[in-house]
């Protein structure tokens, strides 16, 4: 299973795809949206994702803060979450700056659709595939309308059961959008290490045959070593300029050293899975000869002696038979005078009849 994201190819037997989440860590500037757009560029991020949106088409006025927006943002009773999402949200100019910035610097430019207005203004602008928040799992119009744009789509499930994944899922491949990744994710932010359950991509794959990967908000090194190691195709992972800076998302995102290093875990580990097929390795080579054993002459062995167990011994280097040939080598008569210590090869015992 595999499919592209512009000049990556993403799926089995290729490198993990990681996308930078800047989401609305740009606080409604171009200029720092262009700084994370560096910052991600320095850490070797395949990818730099935003979140599109229009305020009054994903949100009611009165819609109530998440307890995660009062504690990063303050309890300001006078700013509602909708007059919170004003001050994130990207200007059509500013998506138009932002993906030419990303088409000059070399990295692919990717952000999450909200609503359908969204995902069009996405389409104009030729973005490679879509990422779909968790939020918008069940919400099988917007799900509908961006798959029938035919990019490749990118799931997140948090909050979400494993029956709705499957409908939508389902649902999506009717609309002929094969090309689909599902990504295992925690609602909660920061989440815990307890509550990553990353086995859960697993059951992705046996379950909707598909990609797979992780949408992380937990802190630290342990997801992005653990999810690369269970064969994650898909990485995602916060990251801001800096964690104390206003807005709900900075305080969970990673600062440019951790992304840089997250990134290089990631790498780090995809280098130590290596191959599945098990050789003799180049390197392993000399050591094979020096530090595995041989059968040995125990003491000196005459010509035309019977050879036996209580006059052989099994000893450092391997330059002669090896010691699973015991068995065979036992009761053979010595060709000639074996010195003591003398590794015995095939030309010093007499030949099988």
């Amino acid at each position: 299973m595999k499919f592209n994201i512009q000049s990556k190819v993403v799926g089995d037997g290729h490198p993990l795809f990681f996308i930078a989440e800047a989401g609305v860590n740009h606080n409604g500037s171009l200029q720092m949206g262009k700084e994370l757009i560096d910052i991600a560029i320095e850490a070797r991020a395949d990818a730099v994702k935003f979140q599109s949106f229009k305020t009054e088409n994903i949100i009611t006025p009165s819609a109530p803060k998440s307890t995660y927006h009062i504690e990063t943002t303050g309890i300001d009773l006078k700013q509602s979450w909708y007059e919170l999402l004003k001050t994130q949200e990207m200007s059509r100019d500013m998506h138009l700056e932002l993906n030419s910035y990303c088409s000059k610097k070399d990295i692919i430019f990717m952000s999450t659709p909200y609503d359908e207005e969204s995902a069009d203004l996405l389409e104009e602008l030729d973005i490679a595939a879509f990422k779909m928040a968790s939020t918008d799992t069940n919400n099988l119009p917007l799900m509908v309308h961006v798959a029938q744009k035919g990019r490749p789509m990118i799931i997140s499930t948090a909050m979400a059961t494993m029956n709705e994944i499957e409908s939508t899922v389902s649902i999506l491949r009717n609309e002929g959008l094969m090309d689909i990744a599902v990504l295992q994710c925690t609602g909660n932010y920061p989440s815990k290490l307890a509550d990553s359950n990353l086995r859960v991509m697993n059951t992705f794959r046996k379950k909707l045959n598909c990609l797979v990967g992780y949408s992380d908000h937990t802190p630290g090194l342990i997801n992005p070593i653990a999810a690369t190691a269970l064969g994650a195709h898909i990485y995602e992972k916060h990251f801001t300029i800096d964690k104390g800076l206003p807005g709900p998302d900075h305080r969970m995102s990673l600062n440019p050293r951790e992304l840089k290093e997250t990134i290089r875990a990631v790498r780090e580990t995809e280098i130590a899975l290596g191959s599945s097929q098990k050789k003799v390795l180049k390197n392993e080579k000399e050591n094979r000869l020096k530090l595995r054993k041989s059968i040995v002459a125990n003491t000196n062995i005459e010509k035309g002696q019977t050879l036996s167990k209580n006059i052989l011994g099994i000893k450092r280097p391997a330059n002669g038979l090896s010691p699973s040939e015991i068995k065979r080598v036992s009761g053979k008569k010595a060709r000639c005078y074996i010195p003591l210590g003398t590794p015995i090869t095939d030309e010093m015992i007499e030949n099988d009849q």
